[in-house]
């Protein structure tokens, strides 16, 4: 590894290179923007990412006409570019990102890090970001990273040797926080009926967010949780301390709660930091649909930005605009249904802050199926538990209308009629 300067290290990008960047709380902006000051002597650079954390000047103006995006998933600093001519989203597994790399579908040329500083033996953490990361370093030409002595340094497989990385520049600055968004009256209800479903022993996933935080206030009597997850945030700090999650039921690294990355406040890292109940391992571990199955009644928390009568769930687009991505659910949703005792749960409040009905007769135009309808179980709104599992497509319809908000029940009754000729 040598240090250079900020200069020295952007220079090393040429026109026409692929690069990764590390994304979530762990996205090197420093570097990353330093390259972008040399925008008006490159051309044609592509970056690919997971969501990526804070301002990412390839997406702005001057620089943009630099740099093509091209996302695994969309984060709102770059939805705007991706949903124009200027990026583009790759429809794609989270679990199967890392062959894009290994079957030099896209071969990368540079991947962009951020790590702590190495310790005496010479090994640096790629902190609470592991997922895609280490096989982009397996693959990737050169590695370039920021070193940054505010890295939290995880256990588990993410911990690369300062000879895996050629170039590096120092920075001393905190690292992306997530604050816990407030709980609505409706999302607290939904933690309330999720929280009812999930069994002691059961092994969670979830990820981040009002939904997943409401579900987490309300698992304080529960006992012997385990967390297999490809993500997570401060909530399950409580629970840990409780004795709530203690991952003594999981069959896949019993004891330990297993991520590939995670995001929130500087609590949440304060107690990943040299924790070694906590592994993060990369995507194609986590979720690993084979490995999840394995742990005992699996019980996934996924979202929808809206479902169909028929049970098809989009939970990254609107319409044709790209908002999010596929990433981890139907790994996970795939693998809680082959779970022994596993509960695959979709949940969402039924209508949206501007009274707009979740639940809907058809998918908008153009808008992507995550989810299909077969692999679809129970679904939860702040109106009530549902199973879709063995219904036909009429009980389907009846049984998502007694759960969608009363002011739209009434013109899904009647769209269900014209689609079934029965009410």
């Amino acid at each position: 590894m040598k240090i250079v300067s900020i200069e020295e290290a952007a220079s090393k990008i040429i026109s026409g290179q692929r690069l990764f960047l590390q994304g979530a709380a762990m996205t090197p902006n420093t570097l990353v923007n330093g390259i972008c000051d040399r925008y008006e002597e490159l051309k044609d650079v592509e970056v690919i990412s997971l969501h990526t954390e804070g301002p990412v000047n390839y997406a702005l103006n001057p620089y943009r006409h630099s740099f093509k995006i091209n996302c695994c998933f969309v984060g709102g600093n770059v939805r705007a570019a991706v949903n124009t001519n200027q990026g583009d989203y790759i429809p794609i597994f989270l679990s199967e990102i890392h062959l894009l790399f290994k079957n030099n579908i896209l071969p990368l040329d540079v991947a962009l890090i951020q790590v702590s500083p190495p310790d005496r033996h010479g090994f640096c953490s790629l902190g609470v970001s592991v997922d895609i990361t280490l096989a982009a370093l397996k693959y990737a030409k050169t590695v370039i990273a920021q070193v940054n002595p505010q890295v939290p340094r995880t256990h588990g497989d993410g911990i690369i040797h300062k000879d895996r990385i050629d170039f590096a520049i120092e920075v001393d600055e905190p690292i992306h926080e997530q604050n816990n968004g407030h709980i609505s009256e409706a999302e607290g209800r939904i933690g309330q009926h999720i929280a009812n479903l999930i069994e002691d022993g059961a092994t969670l996933q979830m990820g981040i967010g009002s939904i997943p935080n409401a579900v987490l206030a309300n698992l304080e009597g529960h006992q012997r949780l385990g967390i297999h997850t490809e993500m997570f945030s401060d909530g399950i700090i409580p629970l840990v301390k409780a004795g709530v999650i203690t991952g003594e039921n999981k069959k896949i690294k019993p004891g330990k709660i297993v991520s590939c990355f995670a995001s929130g406040s500087r609590k949440l890292y304060d107690f990943l930091d040299d924790n070694p109940s906590v592994h993060f391992k990369e995507a194609a571990y986590t979720n690993h649909t084979g490995l999840i199955m394995m742990n005992p009644k699996v019980t996934a928390i996924n979202s929808a930005i809206e479902i169909d009568l028929t049970g098809q769930v989009c939970a990254d687009t609107i319409g044709t605009r790209q908002f999010s991505g596929v990433g981890g659910q139907m790994d996970f949703i795939r693998a809680a249904s082959l779970s022994k005792g596993g509960k695959p749960i979709i949940a969402f409040a039924s209508a949206t802050h501007k009274g707009i009905s979740k639940i809907t007769p058809l998918l908008k135009e153009g808008a992507g199926v995550t989810t299909t309808r077969a692999h679809v179980h129970y679904v939860v709104t702040e109106n009530g538990v549902i199973n879709l599992y063995g219904k036909n497509l009429y009980e389907r319809a009846k049984a998502l209308i007694s759960i969608a908000h009363p002011d739209h029940q009434e013109n899904l009754d009647k769209a269900a009629f014209e689609r079934f000729g029965r009410s």
